[in-house]
C-alpha cells in the first residue's frame, strides 16, 4: 500500500504562510506598554491639578488668614494663580516636562530638592517591605500548598487574611506596642538615632539610603542602628503584601500540583517536597510577578500611613505634613513622582512577565 503524501504549498504555487516572529511580537508589546505610561501619568496629574484647585488657589489655601488681604493678593498675582485655570494647567504641564515642579509654599524650597531628599527614604522603606513580603509570603505559600487542607494550611490562610485585612497603621501601632514598648527590642520611631543621622548626612555624596551610606562609611554600629529602626516599619508595610503573596502562591501551586507532569513525577516515586520545590515552584511564581506592579502601588499608599506612624521621614510623612499645611504645590509634586514610580514599575513588571511567560502578550 502506497503512503499518500501531501505536496508542500510551494509546489502547488501557494506561498507558505510567514512564520510569526516572536521577537517582533514582544517588541510591539513592549512599545505599546511603554507608550501607555504617558497617558496614565497625564490623567493622574490632571486629576490632581483640578481637584487641588477646587478649594481655590494654593496661596490662599496655605496662607489665607495669616497675611493681610493686599499682601495675599500680591502673592497670588506674582505666582500667576489669578489667571484662567486652563492657562495655569498648560503652564504646569510645561513645567513638569522640563523637570520644574516649582517651589513649596510652606517652606519655600524647590520641589525637586524635596523629592530627592525624602524620596530615598521612601525607596529604602519600600525595598525593605518588598523583601519582607517575599521572604514571608512565598515560603509560607509553599508550605500551605504542601499541607493543603491540614492544620498548617488553615492557620496560614487565617494569617494571610489578617495580614492584608489589618490596616497598616494599626499593625504599626501594635508592633510598636509589643516590640518597642513592652519588650524594648527595637526603637520606637525614626530612621536612626540623631548621632547616626548627623554622621551619615555629613558623608561626601550621601545616597540618602542610610544602610548603604553606613556600609560605605564602614561604620557597622551605624549600620545596625539603621537596621534596628527599619525592622518594625518594614514588617508593618511588608505584611500587607505578604498575605497577598501567600494566597497567590498557595492557590497557583495547588493548581500546578494537579498538572499531568506532576502526576507523572508522583508515579515515578518523586517526593512531594521535591515536586513542590523543583517542578511546581517556578510556574506558580508567574502570577506573583504579574501582580507585583499593583502591590508596589499598595506599598506606596501604605507608606503614607507607615511613615506617619513610625515618624519615618520619607515622601509619605512629608505628604501628610504638606496636606496639613495645605501646600498644594508640594502635594502635586509628590503625587506626580509616585505616579511615575508606579507606572514605571508596572512597565518593568510587564517586561519581566512577557519574558518569562510569552502568553501574556497574545
Amino acid at each position: 500500500m502506497t503512503a499518500l503524501t501531501e505536496a508542500p504549498p510551494e509546489a502547488a504555487g501557494v506561498p507558505a504562510p510567514a512564520a510569526k516572529s516572536n521577537g517582533g511580537g514582544l517588541l510591539t508589546y513592549l512599545i505599546i506598554r511603554f507608550l501607555l505610561i504617558i497617558p496614565t501619568i497625564l490623567i493622574l496629574v490632571t486629576m490632581v491639578f483640578f481637584l487641588m484647585r477646587i478649594t481655590g488657589d494654593p496661596i490662599t489655601a496655605a496662607l489665607g488668614g495669616r497675611l493681610p488681604a493686599d499682601q495675599l493678593q500680591e502673592r497670588i498675582h506674582q505666582a500667576g494663580y489669578d489667571r484662567p485655570i486652563l492657562i495655569q494647567y498648560v503652564e504646569y504641564l510645561g513645567q513638569i516636562f522640563t523637570g520644574n515642579f516649582g517651589r513649596t509654599i510652606s517652606d519655600n524650597r524647590a520641589v525637586t530638592e524635596m523629592l530627592a531628599t525624602f524620596g530615598t527614604a521612601t525607596l529604602e522603606l519600600a525595598v525593605n517591605a518588598v523583601v519582607v513580603a517575599l521572604v514571608i509570603g512565598i515560603p509560607l505559600g509553599m508550605i500551605a500548598a504542601h499541607r493543603r487542607d491540614k492544620g498548617a494550611d488553615a492557620g496560614l490562610r487565617v494569617f494571610a487574611i489578617l495580614s492584608y485585612a489589618t490596616p497598616v497603621f494599626f499593625a504599626g501601632l501594635l508592633l510598636k506596642l509589643i516590640f518597642a514598648v513592652w519588650l524594648e527590642w527595637t526603637p520606637v520611631a525614626g530612621r536612626a538615632t540623631t548621632a547616626t543621622e548627623l554622621a551619615l548626612t555629613q558623608l561626601s555624596a550621601p545616597t540618602g539610603i542610610y544602610w548603604l551610606d553606613a556600609l560605605r562609611s564602614g561604620d557597622m554600629a551605624a549600620f545596625w542602628d539603621v537596621e534596628s529602626h527599619a525592622i518594625l516599619p518594614a514588617l508593618a508595610l511588608g505584611l500587607l503584601t505578604a498575605g497577598v503573596f501567600l494566597r497567590l502562591v498557595r492557590t497557583n501551586l495547588i493548581g500546578t500540583l494537579g498538572k499531568d507532569y506532576i502526576e507523572a513525577g508522583r508515579s515515578r516515586g518523586v517526593s512531594e517536597f521535591r515536586l513542590v520545590r523543583k517542578h511546581a515552584y517556578k510556574p506558580a511564581l508567574i502570577p506573583i510577578i504579574t501582580v507585583m506592579g499593583l502591590q508596589i502601588a499598595l506599598l506606596l499608599g501604605g507608606a503614607v500611613l507607615t511613615e506617619t506612624t513610625f515618624e519615618w521621614k520619607g515622601l509619605g510623612f512629608q505628604l501628610a505634613q504638606y496636606l496639613t499645611a495645605r501646600d498644594f504645590v508640594a502635594v502635586q509634586g509628590i503625587v506626580v513622582l509616585l505616579a511615575v514610580i508606579v507606572a514605571l514599575t508596572n512597565f518593568i513588571v510587564d517586561v519581566v512577565a512577557a519574558l518569562i511567560d510569552p502568553r501574556v502578550r497574545y
